[in-house]
């Protein structure tokens, strides 16, 4: 069964469906929102707040191309987003307080998770200093893994504008990570 047809049934109280719609996506939703914050616990944060945006407006949604997939990278982003402004926020507050004394932790398996997440922190940032429509383009093309028509039907544009966005935005992605290196 398709997306579409899950979706409608969860509609009509079919929990099942939802159920199944969940199990389907909720790795590719996770990754995703591990792509644009660079945290395991922000993605599971995020994720979990993805299916419950879409369980509460399954009613009002319309699938692009019979997939949920956009809608719920879309809505991925649009938290993710929200959560970068809230932190952002958190921090300004932080910084007010002295820094704490640092102990650091010798198991290198922690050490090699922290350079990771580290590392996506920084993709994440340079994916947040594009211009709007490259970084939209980039959230569903490149960690998204959408193809690019399905980004062009998503966003509102052609194919040939998307991938001109995406062209632009990996050269300033690999500048901008050239240069924190």
């Amino acid at each position: 069964m398709d997306d579409s047809e899950l979706w409608q049934r969860s509609t009509q109280g079919d929990e099942g469906a939802f159920t199944q719609l969940f199990e389907r996506h909720v790795s590719s939703v996770w990754n995703h929102c591990y792509r644009l914050t660079g945290s395991w616990a922000q993605a599971e944060d995020l994720t979990s707040g993805t299916f419950l945006t879409a369980w509460r407006r399954k009613k009002e949604v319309t699938l692009v191309r019979e997939s949920a997939l956009p809608w719920l990278y879309t809505v991925a982003a649009n938290l993710a987003r929200t959560e970068h402004r809230g932190s952002a926020r958190r921090l300004r507050l932080l910084k007010r307080i002295p820094e704490p004394v640092h102990v650091p932790d010798h198991a290198e398996a922690v050490a090699e998770q922290v350079d990771g997440e580290e590392r996506m922190r920084l993709i994440a940032g340079a994916v947040r200093a594009l211009p709007k429509s490259q970084r939209r383009v980039v959230e569903l093309c490149l960690l998204g893994e959408l193809p690019a028509a399905d980004a062009a039907e998503v966003l509102g544009v052609s194919e040939v504008t998307v991938r001109s966005h995406l062209s632009r935005a990996r050269a300033q992605l690999r500048k901008a990570l050239e240069e924190s290196a």
